[in-house]
């Protein structure tokens, strides 16, 4: 083997080692701070660390993984309950605002929700202060703001988002116009159509949930 070869096997194998450096720091920053979003949490962790090289910045995907070993590893006690009671909320949440065909979407239906994490919820109306008018006349108190959300490189449209506080969580509506039912925006961590939940499949989520908590309970009790 060449020098050249060495060298760049080298570098290679550095650059490799300070990525997964990076996705862990950015996933305890995420879990302890409360940081949502991936490409602030990985600047921020190669800040931290001393890492200026671009090639050494993880993938979104990547810091969802290490983001799942580390609640995994360190919050195995918490964060299971955690996310229960959030997906609880969610169903429950969902049945309120059936009249907008209501989806579950982020870190609830992808299993990542910790005691930072809102219930994000996508609502469809083409009119949307008619989500705003059904909340405020059911005397929900709600915040607005806009969000972005991409379907393509050129295509990102703006969208109203209601927020509010129900039995001390957090709750985030991004208000949607009912064609977008078709055709889901891109998710942030794969560029892939993002997952999202009708009332049926979140309500058969929380009892699969169920399920395997009283199979676990039950495998405990007769070891």
């Amino acid at each position: 083997m060449s020098r050249g070869d060495h060298h760049r096997i080298h570098a290679h194998d550095r650059a490799q080692r300070n990525r997964l450096r990076v996705a862990q720091e950015a996933a305890r920053l995420m879990s302890e701070h409360g940081i949502r979003d991936f490409h602030h949490a990985k600047l921020k962790a190669a800040e931290r660390l001393g890492i200026l090289d671009a090639q050494a910045l993880p993938r979104n995907l990547e810091i969802e993984q290490a983001l799942r070993e580390h609640q995994r590893l360190f919050l195995a006690d918490s964060q299971p309950q955690l996310l229960r009671q959030r997906r609880e909320a969610a169903v429950e949440a969902m049945r309120f605002l059936v009249p907008f065909e209501p989806r579950l979407v982020g870190a609830v239906l992808d299993g990542t929700a910790d005691a930072h994490s809102a219930v994000c919820l996508h609502v469809y109306s083409d009119d949307p202060e008619a989500v705003v008018l059904y909340l405020r006349e059911r005397g929900v108190p709600i915040e607005t703001q806009v969000r972005r959300l991409r379907y393509g490189r050129d295509e990102q449209p703006e969208y109203p988002v209601l927020l509010f506080a129900a039995d001390g969580l957090p709750f985030d509506l991004t208000v949607l116009p009912r064609d977008a039912l078709r055709r889901a925006p891109l998710d942030r961590a794969d560029d892939r159509p993002m997952r999202r939940a009708s009332l049926p499949q979140a309500e058969a989520l929380l009892e699969e949930e169920s399920a395997s908590d009283f199979e676990q309970r039950l495998s405990a009790a007769l070891r």
